[in-house]
């Protein structure tokens, strides 16, 4: 297939299968490489439209493109949105019984499947791969490919076992995707899947519609209460947590503040996980609190924010868990409070972790790179972008430091008072006993080390303790004091703090000031749709769902249902011209949606 074959075929299945009148940049480009036999490592923001880059291709190409996915969840996500679209899609995975993966087998052997997806641990399964030698093979699609890297943040092992795909098929084109990697991510997914030679599309990573908002975890709780009270009630949301027993008692103790609130972690059986997962995809204003372990590659497009009550261990998991809200393109905030105790605790893991010396010095740095980002006093997503070798000239507008700018203090003698103390208690004391130090506060275990008659004692009384703790973090945060992970949180110098204790380098620290709740400004319905109108086509697609069980935005988004009430079509062929309205969708429910729509404008209300 050459060029120009490729690109009317191509757009002849956007809009016929996926109901779509344009490309965006630059899934043509990819979709003519893959069509044409080449290999393509893509990264390309979440809501960005990867998925299209390798199902187009697999439509233009002889044979079944097979698909490797990491969860259960997604694939099937997936595969009810391509039946919907009247695609032959399929997965192999657990959910299936003997019966029905014979079943799924037969019907790629016999050429009666397009995409298949299955998970990296089955794919290199002898029986898998005995499968795949008896396929005419269109392609192989690696989604999530982050996770071959040991250097991103949702590594799986069994990733690295696909590097036999190309040995053993070397004539099959391979299409990596991922929403979000720093250039040592790439670099090593490229290596371990044999895709240096690729060509690699980077679409950008900037979220526009994305609020980020990074605050000092002072009273998690009410804090969390506030942004949710004030901002979203009744909106559908993501809260990460570090650990499963702190997620169990967020989820119960929002569910008591009225909230529909469900736990999501690893520990759960996976019953109970995919009902939760469910619930959230086919519902309304479903908040999930979760760690890390939920939605990697979730498809629902209505997610008004991702709140972080723990601080991530890097600006790939900060900047993939927060893009996965907002998939629509409508306002959506991203909300990080954190601590010092979350920096002792990613470290503390970092130190217990399996991986060699330069891997932990690795991710140190980059946990050095997202404390920055929580404590940088200039545009938040212009430091997100620069992180990922992207420039934005000027300031988003669109961030909590945008929008109200952070003030700033000399802290240079309280950073001279601080380190002092460090130095003074011996350096292997924690936070708390430092600020009781430098406030003068005679306690138990101040005495005990007689640390009162010491001549930092009483030095810092004028400061608060509140502020002390801000100081420390941000002390931390520069690199100017570490924390004993190996102990009990002691703080100890860093070798770059000397030229702070000489005088020789001034400091300037963020002012912690109370931020406002800022509701975001949603884009107004347009004004000639009639609420009527929008509700009666909301009913009709939620019954639809319900009656098929899958998530109301299979069936169709909201901007669809929202140029249904601006257009008012009459007929099929009207109908059929509006986005996300496919051949097989436009048959399968254009005569029900034109029905509502009938009965709107002939209701007496409107004559």
């Amino acid at each position: 297939m050459n060029l120009s074959e490729t690109h009317p075929n191509a757009h002849d299945v956007l809009r016929r299968v996926f109901g779509y009148p344009d490309f965006r940049w630059p899934q043509l480009d990819i979709i003519d490489v893959v069509s044409q036999g080449g290999d393509a490592l893509v990264i390309m923001p979440t809501g960005g439209g990867k998925s299209l880059c390798y199902q187009i291709p697999a439509l233009l190409r002889d044979g079944c493109a097979i698909v490797v996915s990491p969860l259960i969840a997604l694939m099937q996500d997936q595969v009810d949105a391509l039946t919907q679209l009247g695609v032959r899609a399929a997965f192999l995975n657990s959910n299936l019984d003997a019966h029905g993966q014979t079943r799924v087998e037969s019907a790629a052997i016999n050429g009666d499947i397009d995409l298949l997806y299955v998970a990296p641990e089955r794919l290199v399964q002898p029986r898998m791969l005995d499968l795949l030698d008896a396929l005419d093979i269109a392609l192989f699609a690696i989604d999530e490919a982050h996770c071959v890297s040991q250097w991103g943040h949702d590594f799986r092992a069994d990733y690295l076992e696909l590097a036999i795909l190309e040995a053993r098929y070397p004539s099959v084109p391979r299409i990596a995707l991922t929403a979000t990697a720093d250039r040592r991510t790439r670099e090593e997914i490229a290596a371990r899947l044999g895709l240096d030679s690729a060509n690699h599309f980077i679409a950008g990573f900037d979220r526009p519609n994305i609020r980020y908002r990074i605050a000092e975890k002072t009273n998690p709780r009410p804090q969390l209460l506030k942004f949710l009270t004030a901002e979203h009630r009744g909106d559908a949301g993501i809260i990460y947590c570090l650990s499963r027993k702190k997620v169990e008692d967020t989820a119960s103790w929002l569910s008591d503040q009225g909230f529909t609130a469900l736990p999501y972690h690893a520990g759960l059986d996976a019953r109970t996980r995919a009902h939760h997962q469910a619930r959230f995809q086919r519902e309304e204003g479903i908040i999930i609190v979760a760690t890390i372990a939920f939605g990697m590659g979730i498809d629902k497009p209505d997610v008004r924010f991702v709140a972080h009550l723990d601080l991530p261990k890097n600006i790939e998991a900060y900047y993939q868990e927060t893009g996965r809200a907002g998939r629509d393109g409508e306002p959506a905030n991203a909300w990080l409070i954190y601590g010092l105790q979350d920096v002792i605790k990613l470290r503390q893991m970092l130190e217990s972790g399996d991986g060699d010396e330069t891997h932990k010095r690795q991710e140190q740095h980059r946990l050095n790179a997202m404390l920055g980002l929580c404590e940088v006093t200039s545009c938040r997503r212009q430091v997100l972008l620069a992180y990922f070798d992207e420039h934005l000239d000027t300031p988003c507008g669109n961030c909590d430091t945008c929008l109200e700018p952070v003030a700033t203090w000399d802290g240079t003698e309280a950073a001279r008072q601080a380190l002092s103390a460090v130095y003074r208690t011996g350096q292997r004391f924690g936070v708390n006993h430092t600020i009781d130090v430098l406030c003068g506060k005679s306690t138990d275990r101040v005495r005990q080390f007689r640390h009162d008659g010491l001549n930092v004692f009483g030095i810092g009384a004028a400061v608060e303790p509140i502020r002390w703790r801000s100081v420390f973090r941000q002390l931390v945060a520069r690199g100017f004091l570490a924390v004993d992970v190996g102990g009990f949180g002691g703080l100890r110098l860093e070798p770059s703090c000397r030229a702070v204790l000489r005088g020789d380098e001034a400091i300037q620290f963020r002012e912690e000031a109370k931020r406002t709740a800022r509701r975001l400004t949603k884009t107004p319905m347009p004004t000639e749709i009639d609420v009527g109108l929008w509700e009666a086509l909301r009913e009709r697609r939620r019954e639809l769902a319900e009656q098929q069980g899958v998530p109301p935005y299979v069936i169709f988004h909201d901007k669809t249902l929202q140029e249904m009430c601006a257009r008012l079509p009459r007929d099929l062929v009207a109908f059929g011209d509006l986005t996300g309205v496919g051949a097989r969708k436009l048959d399968k429910y254009g005569a029900g949606f034109l029905d509502v729509i009938e009965e709107y404008l002939t209701s007496p209300t409107i004559q």
